[in-house]
């Protein structure tokens, strides 16, 4: 007797449900890992998380007894009709254990990838690095790099160019990551004791947002503010990076800029104060 055209088609359709939803999971984790956007993390999770769900109901519905059951009383003496009957039940019953088999496995590949999607963010919730950030690799006469590890020359950019750049060295480091752009050198208003910092308008901040620690890199050029795209702190680069719209207690972190003798961008020292949010820093509110 052959299976019922119904359970092949929901196993077939969970198969894919449960594989598809497997590989959304895992890349959600890797799109954490590597830092994606969040739209990209957004979308991992979402397929994971829809192709779970389909799984589920393909089995519930393909493979779970449907009801109602009427089992009528059997002869005490089975007749051959019913012996054969009972033959291909038996036989059908163990191509669906096989089924089960095959979906229960799939279903845990399926629950356990889902699963690291839960626990991969845990990580940034670990302890906070507190003296790490105290201080960074910036420092006097450390040059500045792009992401490939060139040095970045004075003429590097252009007024409203903006660029994410790191101490020679220590190219990705999460905790050095700075915002570089160049404005107008007129248009500057430095606070007290940092009128030196910005040599032909460049300006330097920590890409570590201080309210939740998410990396600020988005730069208006119309308005001169630089957008922390998780919660929509602002701040004005023009100012000192004061904190002028949503959540963030306090300014970025400025670090001093110089040009040294072969025309390139180096550190005038390091940043005005440790970067991320207060509560990495012993002390902070």
């Amino acid at each position: 007797m052959s299976e019922p055209r119904g359970q092949g088609a929901a196993t077939r359709w969970g198969v894919i449900a449960f594989v598809v939803s497997t590989l959304g999971s895992a890349g959600f984790v890797v799109a954490y890992a590597v830092e994606a956007s969040p739209q990209w993390q957004g979308v991992a999770l979402s397929i994971g998380l829809a192709g779970l769900g389909a799984g589920l109901v393909a089995w519930s519905k393909g493979l779970m007894p449907q009801g109602p059951e009427v089992e009528e009383r059997p002869d005490i003496e089975p007749s051959t009709d019913e012996e054969r009957k009972t033959a291909a039940v038996f036989t059908r019953g163990r191509r669906s254990i096989g089924r089960r088999r095959l979906f229960g496995s799939l279903l845990v590949a399926a629950t356990g990838a889902f699963a690291a999607t839960i626990l991969t963010p845990i990580r940034s919730l670990g302890p906070a690095p507190r003296d790490k950030l105290r201080s960074t690799r910036w420092g006097a006469g450390v040059r500045v790099v792009d992401e490939r590890g060139h040095p970045v020359a004075a003429d590097e950019l252009d007024v409203g160019g903006v660029l994410t750049v790191f101490p020679e060295g220590a190219v990705k480091s999460a905790d050095d990551q700075t915002v570089l752009l160049r404005v107008g050198l007129e248009e500057i208003q430095p606070p007290p004791g940092r009128e030196d910092w910005s040599p032909e308008g460049y300006l330097a901040y920590s890409k570590i947002c201080t309210h939740a620690g998410c990396p600020v890199g988005l730069f208006q050029t119309d308005t001169q503010v630089l957008l922390c795209p998780c919660h929509q702190a602002t701040f004005a680069v023009l100012d000192g990076a004061r904190s002028v719209f949503g959540p963030a207690p306090r300014p970025l972190p400025q670090l001093p800029l110089a040009i040294d003798d072969d025309g390139f961008l180096v550190a005038g020292g390091g940043f005005s104060e440790p970067p991320g949010p207060g509560r990495w820093t012993l002390g902070r509110p």
